[in-house]
């Protein structure tokens, strides 16, 4: 297929995981041992995911990452090119482990995760700068927090250098240096997420979404959305409303994911020149369905499956 008969071009500044899901009963108490009712292993990572669903969706996606020389490495850089996702920067390092991911999951599909950010932490301003020299320009980058900070600001540098529209999730939660919210169209945090970086900004909880959200907003001079799990999504337009979108009601089995199909949806329908609430419908969609399914990649539609929630 032709350059010109695909979808547009997206680069990924970000993060690469090996998912190792359980799937529990209960979550153990402190110092409590548990027996798992089911176990997955996967591909996972908030960049990775998000750059999945991009190139699902149609979208020609780079992937920016560093896995270490040990087994999870090889199979992620082979797992992207399952998708069509360009691996050519893609950089293993030795000395230290591929990028792991320890997903509990209940019985309501709520998840608890710890990271181990492994060689991703090897991420370097000099691979970035390659990148963006050796790639097509971008119609839109993409990072997220399981990387380096100095990384995504080098990325959203090039970014604005090309006329590239620049998305953030800011997750895991963290405070986000103002460099990079400076160079940020579109900032995407969940809930937890928004308020640190709320409390951070104004030194006290955002307290009611709807005027912390306005006010927060009108601060970094971004645009914001603010992902709500199973009630959908909500988008501060111009002057400080709020545009709220819901989620249709569906049987969670795993949500493990779904934030990141989310993400990786709504980039992908910015820089197909969608507006913010065509992106955020699409986005929402995707999301809804993922969580029907178990695991993180994998849950995510696909082929007919997908081309239907797309024409919805």
């Amino acid at each position: 297929m032709s350059e010109a008969a695909r979808g547009p071009a997206l680069t990924c500044v970000g993060s690469s995981m090996v998912d190792l899901i359980s799937y529990l009963e209960r979550m153990p108490a402190q110092g409590e041992t548990v027996f798992g009712r089911d176990f997955a292993q996967g591909f996972g990572g908030k960049g990775a995911n998000q750059a999945v669903m991009a190139a699902l969706l149609g979208g020609r996606v780079a992937m920016v990452n560093t896995v270490a020389t040990d087994s999870f490495g090889r199979d992620t850089i082979e797992n992207f090119r399952s998708f069509g996702i360009d691996v050519g920067f893609m950089r293993q390092v030795e000395g230290t482990y591929s990028g792991v991911a320890n997903v509990l999951v209940d019985p309501d599909g709520g998840n608890r995760i710890i990271l181990g950010a492994g060689a991703n932490e090897f991420m370097t301003e000099d691979q970035v700068d390659s990148a963006f020299a050796g790639l097509p320009e971008p119609a839109l980058v993409l990072s997220q927090l399981e990387i380096p900070q100095p990384v995504i600001l080098r990325g959203f540098r090039h970014a604005k250098a090309s006329g590239a529209i620049t998305v953030l999730n800011p997750g895991p939660a963290a405070p986000v240096r103002p460099e990079i919210l400076e160079l940020t169209d579109w900032l995407v945090p969940n809930e937890t997420e928004f308020a640190l970086l709320f409390e951070a900004e104004f030194g006290q909880a955002p307290g009611d979404l709807a005027a912390g959200a306005g006010k927060f907003a009108e601060r970094i001079g971004s645009g914001l959305v603010i992902t709500l799990g199973e009630q959908g999504a909500v988008l501060v337009e111009d002057g400080g409303s709020l545009r709220w979108f819901d989620a249709p009601s569906v049987r969670a089995i795993d949500t493990t994911g779904a934030g990141d199909a989310f993400c990786g949806a709504f980039a992908y329908s910015l820089a197909s020149g969608s507006d913010a609430a065509e992106a955020i419908e699409l986005a929402i969609a995707v999301a809804s369905d993922s969580v029907t399914r178990r695991g993180t990649q994998t849950s995510y539609a696909r082929g007919a499956a997908l081309a239907a929630l797309v024409r919805r």
